[in-house]
């Protein structure tokens, strides 16, 4: 397997039948959290933005090694979108001083779930985003999707913890 393939496929987990951005964005939540525990959201962030760069050149390598723009197998661009998704939550739980290998179920679930719904709907600039040529609409509108998810977390930890007090 050529190296740019197996950092676009995050491994190959792009390569499962069915859904492969799920996959990938399911594959990347361990490393998220591994990341997390490892260095809280200073190497949550470092390792984000690393991925977003070798990513787009493995993006741009695939492309034109197979003449196919945006393949569904190539899932790095999920794995850049899900980790923004969880800064709020690796930036929240060191921010309370929360041991950094807790990393609380419903803050990783919304991430997840919310990542998800706007890499599929692809509403506004995420849409825009994946109409753009090249890498960058690969990349780009996970970017954004995950900001917006990353938007999402942040709200919903603001009502539960700030509003409700749970």
């Amino acid at each position: 397997m050529r190296l740019t393939r197996a950092i676009a496929t995050f491994g190959g987990a792009g390569l499962l039948p069915r859904a492969p951005g799920t996959w990938g964005s399911l594959a990347a939540l361990p490393f998220g959290y591994l990341l997390h525990g490892l260095g809280g959201f200073p190497l949550l962030a470092a390792a984000t933005a690393l991925a977003l760069f070798i990513g787009w050149w493995a993006a741009d390598a695939e492309e034109t090694a197979t003449g196919n723009h945006d393949a569904g197998e190539i899932v790095i661009d999920e794995v850049v979108g899900i980790w923004i998704a969880l800064w709020p939550l690796s930036l929240g739980l060191g921010h309370a001083g929360i041991d950094p290998w807790v990393f609380p179920w419903p803050g990783w679930v919304s991430a997840f779930v919310l990542f998800r719904l706007f890499d599929i709907w692809k509403p506004g600039p995420v849409g825009w985003a994946d109409r753009r040529p090249g890498a960058l609409g690969v990349m780009l509108d996970d970017v954004i999707a995950g900001i917006l998810a990353a938007i999402g977390v942040g709200f919903a930890a603001y009502m539960a913890h700030g509003v409700f007090g749970l």
